[in-house]
């Protein structure tokens, strides 16, 4: 049978679907699952979201993309309109628990928190990368949440959006605290993580796959690590102040240091080796990184 797909592109279809009342705000709501109409909601198929959402699930099961996660003690898990999330309440196991904050677009479009939304990374997490929190973090949520209700169940005004965006604001960077204080709780975790892709990049760079396919990509050192490019990168900053690029770059510049100082390749033929399609762009790269170009730091070699 052909999955359902259910398009959410207004606060007002979010509420009819939950089985809820009119809104009181066009676009931002705080839904409460467990006061959910289960008769009114679907059992089956998959959401297209045009919010931001924030979401703390208990007792749930879902489908992200390919894999299968089950809510007991509950997460919190974010993502960014556009992104597709199918689920199956006939596999959920009782009722679900928990509470979401869905906010558009057109809510922070204007502000601050609208020309920076892309900083917070964990909005392109996978679920399987999801915030584990502790009972005090969820109250501190809460409390945050609560806030956003009371702005727009009292009488909108001038001030009202200011306040319900510098709240919202305000739970955002509290989660990236939280998820900062999770890559610290899974240090081990991490670095193990961190070994694998040190061990994938020296094996990437003394192969034939530097000539033949270029550069690794970001994506492709995440994938490879079983985790999104976003969460991949954060964590390596976390763990060693650099993101996913620099560490690229890193061993990039390290197997040109060694061509230029015990070859006699030309600068043109070490960059096309070194996967460059454009002698220029790795020379450019070079000089910012290491601060003098190819042929300066061949000069020093040979002259010292």
């Amino acid at each position: 049978m052909k999955e359902i797909v259910y398009y959410v592109r207004s606060v007002n279809d979010l509420h009819a679907i939950a089985g809820f009342e009119k809104p009181k705000h066009p676009l931002v709501s705080v839904i409460d699952y467990s006061k959910v109409k289960v008769a009114n909601a679907p059992e089956s198929g998959c959401f297209i979201c045009s919010f931001y959402t924030v979401n703390f699930k208990k007792n749930c099961h879902f489908m992200y993309g390919r894999q299968s996660f089950d809510h007991q003690e509950g997460t919190l898990h974010c993502t960014a309109p556009e992104q597709i999330i199918t689920f199956d309440r006939k596999r959920d196991s009782g009722s679900s628990e928990g509470w979401g904050l869905y906010f558009h677009p057109e809510l922070i479009r204007n502000s601050g928190l609208g020309r920076k939304i892309h900083e917070y990374s964990f909005f392109s997490y996978t679920e399987n990368e999801a915030l584990h929190l502790s009972d005090s973090e969820k109250q501190t949520l809460i409390s945050i949440l609560k806030q956003i209700e009371t702005e727009y169940n009292t009488n909108i005004d001038h001030y009202s959006n200011q306040l319900i965006i510098s709240n919202v604001e305000l739970l955002l960077n509290y989660c990236n605290r939280f998820y900062g204080r999770q890559f610290i709780t899974r240090s081990n975790y991490n670095k193990d993580i961190i070994a694998r892709f040190e061990e994938f990049l020296r094996d990437y760079f003394n192969s034939q796959k530097l000539a033949e396919e270029g550069l690794p990509t970001v994506k492709l050192c995440a994938e490879t690590m079983n985790l999104s490019a976003n969460y991949f990168s954060d964590l390596l900053r976390n763990e060693t102040g650099n993101n996913t690029q620099e560490h690229i770059h890193f061993h990039l510049l390290e197997k040109a240091k060694t061509l230029l100082a015990g070859t006699g390749k030309t600068i043109n033929e070490i960059a096309y080796e070194l996967g460059f399609e454009y002698p220029q762009n790795f020379c450019k790269l070079f000089k910012r990184k290491v601060g003098s170009s190819p042929t300066e730091f061949r000069n020093k070699i040979y002259n010292n």
